[in-house]
């Protein structure tokens, strides 16, 4: 399903990978379960991906782009669901036991069986449309702001602002009105500090005591997430004279953006001497990350997003499914952040937090 090229593992994982990297946060059985029998775990994330069924269902009948939608729709809704029951009855059935990329994976796989390539492109790109008209104004804001550390607290808040528009919200001009004002409410309006899991105050110490040279960053969602949160974020470190590669999804998944579709968004915000609202972006590079689902195993990356990779000093991690789910306490050979916003009762249990807390894990290495 991935690109043709050969996967190769993230150069700034710890060696050997097998024993010190697993994609996956939260444990959805233990050595010591039964093998034949879903443990509670299990059932909690199958009805969770069960319940997601007729959103995207009701996104594939209407994608005009494939013959017979509602037919081949009403077919991957039947045939995710059996699955699904198989997975309960036994966990080891269709490549178990489950965690949430094979649940990922196993959704994607029905749904371009049946010719569904991109069930969610118009939304997304509505969502861009949007977003783009309300950049500037959000830029201006931030720069608005002398103080470092609290310009990079805005920022930072302004990704978990982004991030809570998962799967195309109607609410998004409503939200982010023409003023900006209610881009900066709703950066305010989220959940009190501390947050479940908050290093927002060393993130912003280590910041600004000494930036660092380059940063890799595996990137959400289209809309409001990619364009209001993650490249305002991504330009004040350009500003800062650091390098920054932007690695997004080869392949479309949910509302993710693609690498191609973030080149599009770019090109669109850049003037006419390729700058962003001001700032050289000479140093900023979109590389295809080699993944084709909304969480991702870096284990398995493309050869570019590698070699891009080898000499970066920051590796980020943005959303739920990267972030959180697949690679909270993921270790690096160099400095981390793990910045996403809580959207599942289920994540929120895990972690002993409340749904919509934040999560900013930052993990310092000493050299």
């Amino acid at each position: 399903m991935e690109s043709d090229s050969e996967m190769v593992a993230l150069p700034l994982l710890p060696t050997p990978i097998e024993s010190n990297y697993r994609a996956c946060t939260i444990p959805y059985r233990f050595p010591s379960d039964n093998p034949r029998k879903a443990t509670p775990t299990e059932i909690s994330w199958i009805d969770l991906f069960s319940n997601s069924i007729p959103s995207f269902k009701e996104r594939a009948e209407s994608d005009t782009t494939v013959p017979d939608a509602p037919v081949r729709a009403e077919k991957f809704a039947k045939r995710y669901a059996e699955i699904l029951e198989d997975l309960k009855k036994d966990p080891e059935s269709h490549g178990g036991p489950p965690d949430c990329i094979l649940l990922c994976r196993i959704r994607e796989l029905i749904l371009r069986e049946l010719g569904f390539r991109d069930i969610f492109k118009k939304v997304k790109d509505e969502e861009n449309a949007k977003a783009i008209t309300l950049f500037p104004e959000v830029i201006r804001l931030s720069d608005a702001i002398n103080d470092e550390g609290k310009r990079i607290e805005n920022l930072v808040r302004g990704i978990f602002a982004g991030n809570i528009f998962d799967l195309g919200s109607a609410q998004l001009a409503e939200v982010f009105s023409k003023d900006g004002m209610s881009f900066l409410a709703s950066c305010q309006n989220l959940v009190s500090r501390p947050w479940v899991i908050d290093d927002l105050d060393n993130f912003q110490a280590r910041w600004v005591k000494k930036p660092w040279k380059k940063a890799v960053i595996f990137v959400d969602n289209s809309g409001a997430d990619i364009i209001l949160g993650i490249l305002p974020f991504a330009r004040e470190m350009l500003r800062l004279g650091m390098q920054v590669v932007l690695a997004a999804n080869e392949l479309p998944s949910i509302n993710d953006v693609t690498y191609i579709e973030l080149a599009e968004i770019l090109s669109k915000l850049k003037d006419e001497n390729g700058q962003l609202m001001g700032v050289d972006t000479s140093n900023l590079l979109i590389a295809n990350s080699g993944n084709d689902l909304p969480v991702i195993d870096l284990g398995r990356v493309s050869q570019e997003v590698a070699y891009l990779s080898t000499d970066a000093d920051l590796v980020i991690l943005e959303g739920m499914g990267r972030g959180i789910e697949t690679n909270l306490y993921a270790q690096f050979k160099c400095d981390s952040l793990k910045i996403g916003m809580v959207k599942h009762p289920e994540v929120a249990q895990f972690l002993g937090g409340r749904l919509y807390d934040c999560v900013i894990k930052y993990n310092e290495v000493q050299s």
